[in-house]
């Protein structure tokens, strides 16, 4: 865990609405390991940084959004012969807060955009909840007030899936 969510700033810069970085009043991250356990983790992480920042709140969405982006990542983004316990965790949760909103981003190492898959209609969700799965993005819609994606540059590889939640 860290609290240095800079690294994160510019490749998001590109799908964010407009914003001044240096009005970043908060930021934290950290690395999650390619375990479906880490999704509890990534609850617990934004549970506290949440806590600290006084926005408890907010919780409830945010930790929704949160659960289905790192879900997405461990499901989608890791292949199936990737080893499960790697030494750099391939997967990164970043928290990042302004005045005014509040972005949660998650960077894995595919650089597939997230989308539903073929036989999924997330713009009908299933209401009985019969579907295993297809509803995430649907989720993460619903929850925040946008969402996007950017493939990462440069020595990084990979994208950032990012959510933003409006303050106040």
């Amino acid at each position: 865990m860290g609290t240095n969510g800079s690294t994160m700033l510019e490749p998001l810069r590109q799908g964010l609405p407009p914003f001044d970085p240096a009005a970043v009043s908060s930021s934290a991250s950290c690395s999650l390991p390619a375990r479906y356990e880490a999704v509890r983790g990534a609850r617990q992480f934004t549970k506290a940084t949440l806590g600290q920042w006084e926005l408890a709140d907010r919780f409830d969405d945010v930790a929704l959004v949160v659960s289905e982006l790192v879900t997405n990542a461990l499901r989608h983004a890791l292949p199936d012969e990737a080893p499960r316990e790697v030494q750099d965790p391939p997967v990164r949760l970043h928290l990042m807060r302004w005045t005014s909103r509040l972005v949660c981003a998650v960077r894995d190492p595919s650089h597939e955009g997230p989308g539903a898959r073929a036989g999924d209609d997330a713009s009908f969700p299933d209401p009985c909840g019969a579907a295993e799965s297809g509803r995430g993005l649907f989720l993460v819609d619903s929850f925040s007030d946008s969402w996007g994606w950017h493939p990462l540059a440069g020595a990084l590889h990979g994208k950032v899936v990012w959510a933003l939640f409006r303050l106040g």
